[in-house]
């Protein structure tokens, strides 16, 4: 097959990926208001973080994502207040879209175990692409196959199109359980180009764990006794959005300063246009030092475009500061969710 047909096809498939369904994370808890705008301001403090995901890097319709965000717990009416920055760029077209969203959550404490933290999200995107990176059928010699023509007829070049985007979400947890909700697009916006119209689907979320919590080890930090984590923390998380269906199966190793990870992402029961729904087995490994954390995981390809692919790699960072309070106040319950 000429290569100029094989790479037409990885921009259709990218295309309707961007269309119909939108950019996961592996490390989802690394990526907390992406997640859920519930988690923002979840650890009680400051905090600042970065994600970097590269799918499929072996070929040249990769997918590059990059997220940044800033989220802060103010005590004094129970609120997390948030800010997210999202880019991701799909497909030899560079296909690109660009999102800032600002998030709220209220923390609420039910009784001695349990906490609510319900969220909401609000934000804008700008989408664009060129078509002028892409190659039409009217550039071909149809004998030979080979691209003859340096544009094409259909007089397409750059647009842009921009959408407001709105979610929700809510956390349920106590000391070793929680359970959260979220729903994004829930106005479904226009995203088409040239005209026409094609809505987003809303996506919906649901993600759950339970934190084992093992014979820590007591150390010194600085006058304070601390004791280092062990624990193991088995984690599920379910999405849909439009026709698709995602399921995550995890489990995290807890070791401080040391946390392994292994997830695999897939639905086998329900096929996909007739293709079994297996779509990665992801390991990680990430490093907890105080208020710093950093992340590293790697998702080897299960489907049929296979390990050559380039699998993906996601990395991470965050790191926790208190503005004007040392600690984060004694009335706010930490989520016992892993930080990758």
């Amino acid at each position: 097959m000429n290569k100029y047909i094989i790479i037409f096809i990885f921009v259709a498939i990218g295309f309707q990926k961007s269309r119909a369904q939108d950019v996961q994370f592996s490390q989802f808890y690394a990526a907390p208001l992406y997640l859920n705008p519930a988690l923002t301001g979840a650890n009680g403090q400051a905090r600042v973080g970065i994600n970097y995901r590269n799918q499929w890097p072996a070929i040249d319709a990769s997918f590059t994502t990059a997220s940044a965000y800033f989220d802060y717990f103010i005590s004094d009416y129970n609120s997390g207040v948030g800010i997210i920055v999202n880019t991701d760029k799909e497909g030899l077209a560079g296909l690109k879209s660009n999102n800032v969203a600002l998030s709220y959550a209220y923390h609420l404490n039910i009784n001695e175990n349990i906490t609510i933290r319900p969220g909401l999200s609000a934000g804008y995107t700008i989408r664009n692409i060129d078509f002028n990176k892409l190659t039409f059928g009217d550039q071909f010699n149809p004998s030979t196959g080979e691209v003859i023509l340096p544009t094409s007829g259909e007089g397409l070049s750059l647009e842009n199109v921009g959408y407001l985007d709105l979610g929700a979400g809510v956390m349920i947890y106590s000391h070793n359980l929680w359970v959260g909700f979220s729903a994004s697009h829930l106005n479904t916006p226009d995203q088409a180009f040239s005209g026409g119209e094609s809505r987003l689907s809303r996506k919906y979320s649901a993600h759950a764990g339970y934190k084992i919590r093992l014979k820590s080890t007591k150390m010194t930090g600085g006058h304070v006794p601390t004791r280092r984590e062990r624990s193991i923390t088995p984690t599920v998380h379910y999405k849909h959005q439009g026709k698709f269906d995602q399921l995550d199966l995890g489990v995290y190793f807890t070791l401080e300063p040391l946390i392994l990870g292994a997830t695999y992402r897939g639905l086998p029961v329900k096929k996909l246009d007739g293709f079994p729904n297996n779509e990665s087995a992801i390991f990680l490994i990430g490093f907890n030092q105080g208020d710093f954390n950093v992340g590293y995981s790697f998702d080897y390809t299960l489907s049929g475009l296979g390990i050559n692919s380039g699998g993906a790699h996601e990395i991470s960072i965050s790191y926790n500061f208190s503005i004007g309070k040392e600690k984060p106040p004694k009335n706010v319950r930490q989520i016992p969710c892993p930080s990758f």
